[in-house]
């Protein structure tokens, strides 16, 4: 899969992910201060899912109406790194065919997925 991870979810979490095989930008890395529009234009350009725990990006998809290939919103109590990977490891494993093209948030407690239309 093709990931981009916002500079708020951070370094460690794209990190796993290539070591899971998958494609990634890290914001943190990568192209560090780049603002929310950018982000998500290049997570459209890049055709990846976009992992943010930034909640401004539910504006910009359901009140902005912005083209995305896929959000996933982590509303963790516990937002370490290791938190954020053991609930990315446990989302990817059961929900992989899920996550493209569709708006998902993710706590301890589960998942709500928002269909594009």
């Amino acid at each position: 899969m093709r990931f981009i991870v916002d500079e708020c979810t951070g370094p460690a979490v794209a990190q796993w992910l290539r070591s899971q095989g998958h494609k990634v930008i890290s914001v943190f890395e990568d192209c560090r201060g780049i603002d929310d529009e950018e982000i998500i234009e290049k997570a459209v350009s890049e055709e990846s899912i976009l992992i943010t725990n930034d909640k401004d990006f539910g504006e910009k998809v359901f009140k902005e109406g912005k083209i995305h290939h896929g959000v996933i919103l982590m509303r963790l109590s516990d937002e370490s790194s290791a938190a954020k990977i053991e609930i990315l490891k446990r989302l990817i494993a059961h929900h992989a065919s899920t996550l493209p093209d569709n708006f998902v948030v993710v706590t301890e407690q589960g998942l709500r997925i928002a269909k594009r239309d």
